[in-house]
């Protein structure tokens, strides 16, 4: 995969869409900053903070991806991917449904996918060394020069979604003490029931992760 740094970004994940949506770069392709001043939150929020965090975007041809990954479930599969790597460098962050990294009750990242044509761009942020006031910051020491180093090219071989599902769903019962945004409205987790498909069956409703 071909990598890009920028000292400075209004936002890795806009850039990368328009990017990919004009044909102006040859995936699989990533982009990491310094700093990322308009970053794209969940729900329409920012995501912005100093240097030393990580503002991660890379795209993927969609037929690159496992033949069983459900398309709804692409950020929980690569928010868990680097789940994974983290943990193996010693931390102790978890994933809470559906793509946000936690450390603790405090979060410190999250995971954002868009599809386009028929590419996916997958954009993480992680406070590994600043956070706001509520927010928290990694548990290691992990450069985001490092960390893209060594996460992007683990990326060359995908494992199968249901391997990574049998590993997220034993860890589900954690996101059950907490509340997520669906149509809008804060909603308590701790009767939602995980489906095979990454997605949630909550108040007679079946919710899939959409960003």
């Amino acid at each position: 995969m071909e990598i890009h740094f920028i000292d400075k970004i209004s936002s890795t994940h806009t850039w990368l869409c328009e990017a990919v949506k004009n044909g102006d770069v040859r995936t699989p392709f990533a982009l990491y900053a310094g700093v990322q001043t308009d970053g794209v939150g969940s729900r329409g929020n920012s995501w912005n903070g100093g240097e030393g965090n990580l503002f991660l975007s890379f795209a993927l041809p969609s037929s690159e991806l496992p033949d069983d990954l459900p398309h709804p479930s692409v950020s929980i599969y690569f928010s868990w991917l680097l789940l994974e790597f983290l943990r193996e460098r010693g931390s102790s962050v978890w994933l809470k449904w559906p793509n946000d990294f936690y450390l603790n009750d405090k979060k410190l990242g999250g995971t954002i996918t868009a599809k386009i044509k028929d590419f996916f761009v997958i954009s993480v942020g992680i406070n590994l060394s600043i956070a706001k006031d509520g927010y928290s910051t990694l548990d290691i020491l992990l450069s985001p020069h490092n960390l893209v180093r060594d996460f992007i090219p683990s990326l060359k071989n995908l494992p199968l979604w249901k391997h990574i599902f049998s590993n997220y769903k034993i860890e589900f019962y954690l996101s059950q003490k907490f509340h997520a945004h669906i149509d809008d409205k804060s909603v308590s987790l701790a009767q939602a029931v995980l489906c095979p498909d990454g997605s949630i069956e909550i108040e007679n409703k079946k919710v899939y992760s959409l960003r």
